[in-house]
């Protein structure tokens, strides 16, 4: 084999080339480590019928159809959790008769159900219902408006649904039609058992909230931009609501034809006015607010900032009412179907100012029933703070 004189040199070359590289004073260069990619926040379905005790983790779930807490389960919701709702009627959670819930927030970290859009408007998704087993108008149950396949009633005063404290509900109300949608917080007949306390409900289509019935007692429920009644009552309920705020923002208008403060029905719909128990509730430490420009479109008005009708007995104490915007009646007790029951006591002091549109008082109760005072406070929002409102 005859070996070319010039291969060999060249490779002679390169090796030395190569020895002297390596005995260099310059380090190899170290390779920059690469950071660990950032973990995906994980965000958990939530659909489908409860049918024991079920725990949620505090992170980020998504509602994806109706969620129903059956009869002897329980669903339990800690502090900081997020529940985003996808779009429509048909997405909400209903606790039933026999099931508890136990929202588990507090003013730090509350629970948020809310939408799954950053475009989202009232109505977007259903709420939360709760059906329990306390007395309703002409005892026995009725059936839930958006399920009618859900009862509620019965005669358990005591009836316990669970606890809810430090929750947020926004863009609640979703409706099938005229007659069938959603509240923010629908409280079908639930018992005094049931401990419910700092509710934040915005930008709610129908009610913020609503009782058919029941004995419950809520305590520090904040209303922000109702599209219709800050606060609904009917169907014989006889609890407490204490600590009430309702607010109607400057920029808000609504799409009903009577936006309410406070709405309160002795029966349902005034369709059972010899039945019982009609309503008979109690409403103390309340604030009504109007920051709307004066107007008399009817999308920016009030129409009642209190209103008591068939047969209801209502006992409104220290209830505050101002801002500029503008309201049809401040209070009136007279319906078609009948007007409020005579021993509804409402104490307030009005600062509007802008006068009402048709009257400050509708219809007449006992003497001394009706007491326009100065210097009522109305809520106490120093216990609202969590919410972060400006007051």
């Amino acid at each position: 084999m005859k070996i070319n004189l010039k291969t060999l040199l060249l490779a002679a070359i390169m090796l030395s080339v190569a020895l002297v590289a390596c005995d260099g004073d310059e380090p190899t260069p170290t390779p920059t480590p690469k950071p660990d990619p950032t973990p995906e926040v994980q965000v958990k379905p939530l659909k489908g019928d409860i049918t024991n005790a079920m725990v949620l983790d505090a992170q980020s779930y998504i509602l994806s159809g109706t969620v129903r807490v059956k009869a002897g389960a329980s669903l339990t919701i800690p502090a900081g959790t997020v529940i985003k709702a996808e779009k429509g009627f048909d997405q909400y959670i209903l606790v039933e008769q026999g099931g508890k819930i136990y929202i588990n927030g507090t003013a730090e970290k509350p629970v948020v159900m809310t939408a799954n859009s950053d475009k989202a408007d009232s109505g977007y998704w259903g709420g939360l219902i709760i059906n329990g087993y306390a007395p309703i108008t002409n005892g026995g149950t009725n059936k839930t408006e958006i399920d009618p396949s859900k009862p509620y009633g019965g005669d358990k005063a005591d009836d316990n649904s669970g606890v809810i404290t430090y929750l947020i509900l926004d863009y609640t109300g979703a409706k099938n039609d005229a007659n069938t949608e959603h509240n923010g917080l629908t409280l079908n007949a639930v018992g005094n058992g049931t401990k419910i306390d700092n509710v934040l409900v915005r930008e709610s289509a129908d009610d913020a909230i609503e009782f058919f019935g029941g004995t419950v007692n809520v305590t520090n429920f904040i209303s922000v931009n109702a599209d219709d009644d800050m606060f609904d009552f009917t169907e014989g309920y006889s609890g407490t609501l204490q600590n009430a705020y309702g607010l109607w923002s400057e920029n808000h208008s609504s799409t009903e034809k009577d936006p309410r403060g406070i709405e309160a029905d002795g029966n349902h719909d005034g369709n059972s006015p010899e039945g019982t128990p009609q309503s008979n509730f109690t409403v103390k430490d309340v604030t009504f607010v109007f920051n709307a420009k004066p107007s008399t479109d009817a999308t920016l008005m009030c129409d009642d900032v209190i209103k008591i009708r068939r047969g209801a007995i209502a006992t409104i104490q220290n209830a505050l009412i101002k801002g500029q915007g503008q309201v049809k009646n401040v209070l009136d007790f007279t319906d078609k179907k009948g007007a409020a029951d005579s021993r509804t006591k409402v104490e307030y002091t009005s600062l509007l100012t802008t006068a009402p549109a048709d009257a400050e008082v509708k219809g007449t109760l006992n003497d001394g029933n009706i007491q326009k005072k100065e210097g009522l406070t109305g809520a106490d929002t120093s216990k609202l703070a969590w919410t972060k409102l400006k007051f």
